[in-house]
């Protein structure tokens, strides 16, 4: 039996890249996983490779950004499969991202950039946290970045933002037996990375790192299932950077 067994977990953002590894890996673990996405054929052909590798998974179509939409996602999990334990908020306007400065960065453009980076994480965990806490308890994994700690424009500013929402909600929702971390990846060789960072720059912050290869999607898999799972009982509030040793901190 797998870890997750009987478990339900819903994965944002799961209808590729890193998202969609976590939610491969997670039913691959005995989870029932809603596969959560705006990006509807990419989302329904994740789910359906998930019950054709023997996984359970049904996706669900959400806007990260609205309390509506995040409130029907946490309606269809209950009533597709019972209930919720596990949340991953990793859905993220990220892939063909615009580069610019807090400056100059379009202001209409800012906003929705922060209500789906920063204020989605918020959304999800507001929806799914009372059903956690009708089954007893549950855990989050939020989706940081190692762009936090160091100068990424409104990118980062969004990611030191999940770092805080991580902190402070593990204060309001620890007492409702709800754990919440967050994960910081470095450099990881997605498509969305492909379409967004130069590839001069990803050589200069290969360069930099411990050691000198992008990341892979799985890299960050062991850190997410140890984080939901109970093997991580009692760790919660805190941002774990997996990142080759892109980041040294103190």
């Amino acid at each position: 039996m797998g870890r997750f067994e009987g478990e339900v977990a819903v994965v944002t953002g799961a209808a590729q890249g890193i998202g969609e590894a976590y939610a491969r890996a997670l039913a691959g673990e005995g989870a029932s996983v809603v596969v959560a996405d705006l990006n509807t054929t990419s989302g329904e052909e994740v789910a359906e490779e998930i019950n054709a590798d023997g996984g359970t998974a049904a996706f669900v179509e959400v806007d990260v950004s609205s309390p509506e939409s995040t409130a029907a996602m946490a309606a269809f999990a209950v009533e597709r499969f019972g209930g919720i334990d596990h949340l991953v908020n990793n859905a993220a306007i990220y892939g063909g991202m615009k580069l610019d400065l807090l400056c100059t960065v379009d202001w209409d453009y800012y906003k929705e950039f922060l209500s789906v980076n920063m204020d989605g994480a918020l959304l999800c965990t507001r929806a799914c946290v009372p059903h956690m806490q009708e089954r007893g308890g549950g855990s989050i994994v939020n989706q940081s970045s190692t762009a936090a700690w160091v100068y990424s424009g409104f990118y980062g500013l969004a990611k030191v933002a999940v770092n805080g929402l991580t902190q402070q909600l593990a204060h309001e929702i620890g007492g409702m037996g709800v754990r919440i971390n967050a994960i910081a990846p470095g450099p990881i060789d997605t498509e969305a990375t492909r379409e967004t960072t130069p590839p001069n720059m990803v050589r200069a912050l290969v360069g930099g790192m411990a050691l000198k290869r992008m990341g892979q999607p799985e890299d960050l898999v062991g850190m997410c299932l140890f984080l939901l799972s109970e093997e991580a009982g009692w760790v919660t509030g805190q941002i774990f950077n997996v990142d080759g040793g892109q980041v040294i901190r103190s």
